[in-house]
């Protein structure tokens, strides 16, 4: 645990006197995120080093005790394992890729006592999964790494998931993992002290700005494909919205307003590939999302992606990853 861990730098805050220093707790989850993590730590130590002050005291915990491997595969060392929390802590769950297989039931009902006994619980990256196994999401908003978001939603189709940096909702906190863990602690370091900590606790991380709860996780469309022709960007959007759906190309074509031939050209120019191979692309990597972080049958993946059948799902998916999506659900189950 940081009993009062002020580092000595340059620049400094003159803060005045502070309350009682605030504790954070982390429970880290095997192959988390450990950008998050850093991401999310850092602000707090860089807070204590400009005040000269113990405004942030934390603890990190394992399940078992034991150091703990993030996806990068560096082995990280904790405090303890998981077990008593101060009163008034701020505890969050460190989670990374494969977030289903790292919340035991345990974890689950940890974290369940943490929330009822009055503490405020959070999660970074993925670790949104522990949050819900433990079954304190409902009615509340929660965000989670976008690339995660869609295999969530089939798992807990009843929960809130948005698509923004971070959400607070009460004593829920959830962020979407790498530098969107800053911008989450620096709120929390601006409402506890301040615009001009808050604002130095910033330009010592290089952060630049401090985007706000709504902003989104991903560039827009435009700004991730390199493309500005609206037609296009509208019947990318419905691929994207409809993609469980039968899409007809000529119906599109003649919703957003072009004939098939412009449709084509539009795609050739500016994507390299057919509106067909487009969506059929679209469709497999979300197929091999689903399969990857959840439990659901191949029958069900096909459907949920838009194929007319398992058998023609199976033969496309070979094709693109070579490998049958059974061998995959196996070899990622």
């Amino acid at each position: 645990m940081s009993e009062g861990l002020v580092p000595k730098g340059v620049a400094h805050v003159d803060l005045g006197v502070t309350a009682e220093p605030e504790h954070f707790v982390f429970l880290l989850l095997p192959n988390l995120s450990m950008l998050a993590f850093s991401a999310a730590i850092e602000p707090l130590r860089i807070a204590n080093q400009l005040t000269g002050q113990v405004l942030y005291r934390w603890t990190m915990m394992s399940e078992d005790g034991q150091s703990v491997r993030a996806s990068n595969g560096v082995e990280l060392g904790v405090d303890c394992a998981m077990g008593d929390t101060p009163a008034g802590a701020k505890v969050f769950v460190c989670s990374g890729v494969e977030p289903e297989k790292a919340v035991s039931k345990k974890v689950a009902d940890w974290v369940r006592y943490q929330w009822r006994t009055g503490r405020t619980v959070g999660g970074l990256c993925t670790g949104a999964y522990a949050l819900a196994r433990a079954g304190i999401l409902k009615g509340r908003g929660l965000t989670l790494h976008w690339e995660n978001q869609l295999p969530f939603r089939e798992t807990y189709p009843d929960l809130d998931v948005r698509e923004q940096l971070y959400v607070i909702d009460d004593r829920i906190m959830t962020c979407g993992g790498g530098a969107a863990a800053t911008d989450l602690f620096l709120k929390m370091i601006y409402e506890k002290h301040g615009p001009m900590l808050s604002q130095a606790v910033l330009n010592m991380c290089l952060h630049f700005v401090h985007r706000s709860e709504v902003d989104s996780q991903q560039s827009s469309k435009s700004a991730s494909l390199g493309i500005r022709n609206q037609k296009l960007l509208q019947i990318i959007s419905i691929f994207d919205e409809e993609i469980d759906q039968e899409i007809l190309l000529d119906d599109i074509a003649d919703r957003v307003g072009v004939s098939r031939r412009q449709m084509e050209r539009l795609f050739s120019h500016h994507l390299g590939r057919t509106p067909k191979r487009y969506l059929m692309d679209l469709r497999l990597q979300r197929a091999r999302a689903l399969m990857a972080e959840t439990d659901l049958p191949v029958s069900e993946v096909a459907v949920a992606c838009g194929f007319e059948s398992t058998s023609h799902f199976s033969k496309r998916f070979r094709e693109r990853f070579g490998v049958s999506p059974y061998s995959f659900s196996v070899t990622t189950g």
